[in-house]
């Protein structure tokens, strides 16, 4: 009896899908200090009544993710602690300090954190980029929801404050900040959160990126349209935040300076940077079934069982072995391609295990070229593997 090994996928990618058992979508993940997230108040704020040590809420407007898994979801509320506030005078407005110091997630479950108001208004981020002390406060009578930026130099005190904003307090009027505004949260420090799946294809817009290989594509495609002009370093510095803000300003996007889904789209990035985009986890399952029975059916046109045990009286062509152990190997590393996009979380993975998926693939094409290798079955069938490929295939242009 001929006995036929399967030959094994190349690829060594186990590893990624889980660290010490613990799935990858709920790893931690590392939102960096210098993002931006938006959130509309709760509750109205206004400096007439707002007092020192107040605590006020935000909630989150939509699902903020890191390279593609949901880190904080919708709903999930900010809180704030009014670290001054001051009443209008005949003479000067009134003024509100805020400090976002706690996320609050929507299973109640709490995480501390550092972040300050900042703008996406494109004429007051481009001030607060300009200036390295520049503090943002709320002032009555300013237009807007009242944000300034008071130059309060090393120190953050409220002395320091009231005397940086000079003249812009001359209104005399109260900060009255509706619920339901619209507020801008820059963290100040990087902050870890658990991973809680991969992100919705109509919530992926709000990811951020933060691999290398994404800022480095990211950095690359904004100096070829003169935004960036440093390094292509990959690192998500303030540098690459200041460029990136102009360009969103530029595209009628709501200015953050992150590095988010719908900037790397405009940005000509794919999902995963320059490097090639990923299937779902529904096509990537698709993939792998219909290959399954590809080979199934292939394997009982030639008479090989399940256990790979051949049939005696049975000769086999080179070119027939050479389709099923093409397709064999096609069908382990669509089974591990997989796995790892169900896992995610390595973006650099996905991408390497693309490429060897498409290789794979065409492996089988050249195999089924040989006169005699499969009947019509069998090259019908991969056809319709290959349709569920091309989709892939044509938005990875160079694997």
């Amino acid at each position: 009896m001929l006995s036929l090994t399967r030959i094994q996928s190349a690829l060594t990618l186990a590893a990624v899908i889980s660290v010490a058992g613990t799935p990858v979508a709920a790893q931690s993940r590392l939102l960096p200090a210098g993002t931006v997230i938006l959130v509309k108040t709760t509750a109205p704020l206004e400096s007439g009544s707002a007092r020192t040590g107040d605590v006020i809420e935000a909630t989150v407007d939509q699902d903020v993710g890191v390279d593609a898994y949901t880190v904080v979801p919708a709903g999930s509320r900010v809180r704030a602690s009014v670290t001054m506030a001051r009443a209008a005078t005949r003479s000067q407005s009134g003024v509100i300090d805020l400090h976002f110091d706690r996320l609050i997630l929507p299973d109640n479950s709490s995480i501390a954190i550092s972040g300050k108001l900042t703008s996406t208004d494109s004429a007051e981020r481009r001030q607060i980029n300009a200036d390295p002390n520049g503090h943002v406060v709320l002032v009555g009578g300013r237009g807007g929801i009242g944000a300034v930026i008071a130059s309060a130099g090393g120190s953050q005190s409220s002395n320091n404050i009231l005397a940086a904003l000079g003249g812009l307090l001359s209104q005399g009027q109260n900060v009255a900040v509706p619920a339901g505004t619209q507020l801008a949260v820059e963290l100040t420090q990087s902050v870890s959160l658990r991973g809680r799946g991969r992100m919705a294809a109509n919530a992926a817009a709000s990811t951020m990126y933060t691999s290398a290989d994404v800022v480095r594509a990211a950095q690359q495609a904004l100096a070829r349209r003169n935004y960036y002009r440093g390094a292509a370093t990959g690192t998500l510095d303030n540098t690459t935040r200041r460029a990136l803000f102009p360009f969103q300003i530029d595209n009628n996007m709501t200015g953050t300076g992150n590095l988010d889904g719908r900037t790397a789209q405009l940005l000509g990035l794919s999902a995963t940077g320059s490097a090639g985009a990923s299937m779902s986890a529904a096509e990537a399952t698709a993939v792998r079934r219909e290959a399954q029975t590809t080979l199934n059916r292939f394997r009982s046109l030639i008479g090989i069982n399940s256990n790979g045990g051949g049939t005696t009286a049975r000769s086999y062509s080179p070119a027939e072995l050479e389709v099923l152990f093409a397709l064999s190997a096609f069908v382990d590393n669509a089974s591990m391609y997989e796995q790892l996009v169900r896992g995610g979380g390595n973006q650099s993975a996905a991408v390497a295990a693309g490429r060897a998926l498409i290789t794979a693939a065409r492996r089988v094409d050249a195999a089924l070229t040989v006169n005699g290798a499969a009947n019509v079955d069998t090259r019908n069938n991969w056809s319709n593997v290959r349709q569920s490929l091309s989709a892939f295939e044509a938005a990875n242009p160079g694997m």
